[in-house]
């Protein structure tokens, strides 16, 4: 989930994320580590009048959003972390977040081109009912057991178009692919190969929506969330058939070759968005109230490097929720982030939180850190924080378990009323 911030650490194999850090190919998704190699900034968009869509609760810009309870999110991981995997250490987690007065989680079901539920969606596509280790429903189990506690559960599709270069997902449909103007399908993320599902491409909208809808049609479900993943690195797009329709759009003419060309830019995110527009009127046609969340990076770095424009997405009014992942140290930096304009303008319509970096298994994250971010978010205005992810809460920690499970205790003290 992070692809934003450089520098954070180098050792792979011994780290995890929404986006987040990112899990690591080839190994099957049990417990392996992620990369922990934070992205880099890039140069601010054009601006884009868009178009509205009609949606209902897609407000008047001069009618603020109706106050909400404060969003006290966590990531739940397949990396570092067993929570997913075992029903014992799942049931402490739920039981454990409840007492400490968070009120929602983001569960993985969709990273290393597989399910963590069993999906007839993907044993079509890769031959896997759901992830290799997994024998159980983790979804149908976790469900009950949060509800009962009054926890949100959204489901997180963190992989979003993207899968590992080897995996079955990608193996079986190369033809799903796209590639670089040079011709290339793999783009390394920390080091890790990766491809791209091209998300131009009717048979892979046809597949994300299918896994999407096969979740929110047959789960007890409060939303579904995508974050940076959801997009498409500006380098490719120069598959065969991308060009073709982009040819088709322009008197004949083929993509410029630069990438960052910004007409280039526009018309790729444009594409992007016009596919989720399709995803969020198929949902809400299914179950009017589950909630559309994104965990995007900021704006700028996603619009312009992920050709995901959140901003415009917001402002058509497809976004239920908004979590910016802002994994920085620097309080200054920290909060400079929530001044954005882009970012205090979807907080006028729509919940808007922030993602707060708890820990990874190689970078501990001081408490007091944590401390001074969630509040200032509070003094931004801002809807609430979701952390990335459950072990560094107390499990791994500079802190003890017990002290760090105090001091969340007095950073919520009181539940958040009326979430479920």
């Amino acid at each position: 989930m992070i692809r934003f911030f450089t520098g954070l650490l180098t050792g792979l194999l011994s780290v995890l994320l929404l986006g987040q850090p990112r899990l690591l190919a080839q190994t099957p998704p049990i417990a392996p580590s992620t990369r922990n190699a934070l992205p880099r900034q890039a140069s601010a968009p054009p601006t884009v009048v868009p178009t509205t869509i009609d949606r209902p609760n897609n407000r008047p810009s001069n009618q603020p959003k109706l106050a909400a309870p404060e969003r006290r999110g966590v990531w739940l991981t397949n990396i570092d972390s067993d929570v997913l995997f075992k029903a014992a250490p799942l049931k402490a987690a739920i039981d454990t977040l409840a007492d400490l007065n968070f009120n929602t989680l983001y569960p993985v079901v969709w990273n290393f081109g597989y399910t963590f539920y069993p999906s007839v969606v993907a044993q079509r596509a890769t031959g896997f009912r759901q992830a290799p280790g997994l024998d159980r429903d983790m979804l149908a189990e976790l469900i009950p057991q949060a509800h009962a506690k009054k926890l949100l559960v959204i489901p997180w599709f963190e992989f979003g178009f993207m899968a590992p270069e080897t995996s079955d997902l990608a193996l079986n449909h190369p033809d799903w692919l796209t590639n670089t103007r040079s011709g290339e399908t793999v783009w390394l993320e920390g080091g890790e190969p990766r491809v791209w599902l091209n998300p131009f491409l009717p048979e892979v909208q046809d597949f994300i929506t299918d896994l999407v809808m096969e979740t929110v049609a047959g789960y007890d479900i409060d939303g579904i969330q995508f974050d940076d993943h959801f997009g498409l690195p500006n380098t490719f797009g120069y598959d065969d058939t991308t060009i073709a329709l982009y040819r088709q759009e322009h008197a004949g003419n083929v993509p410029p070759s630069n990438p960052e060309n910004p007409e280039w830019i526009r018309w790729r995110a444009d594409k992007i968005t016009d596919f989720t527009t399709r995803l969020v009127r198929a949902i809400k046609a299914q179950k009017p109230k589950v909630i559309f969340s994104l965990s995007p990076n900021p704006y700028d770095f996603a619009y312009q490097s992920s050709l995901q424009d959140w901003r415009t997405w917001q402002q058509k009014g497809l976004l239920d929720e908004l979590i910016i992942q802002v994994y920085v140290s620097s309080l200054d930096s920290f909060q400079s982030h929530l001044r954005r304009p882009e970012v205090q303008a979807a907080a006028r319509q729509i919940p808007v939180s922030i993602g707060v970096l708890s820990g990874l298994r190689g970078k501990k994250v001081p408490f007091d850190r944590i401390q001074r971010q969630v509040q200032a978010v509070r003094q931004a205005g801002l809807s609430g924080v979701s952390f990335f992810f459950y072990e560094t809460l107390w499990n791994v920690a500079h802190e003890s378990k017990r002290d760090r499970q105090a001091a969340f205790r007095q950073l919520f003290p009181n539940p958040s009323i009326g979430i479920r």
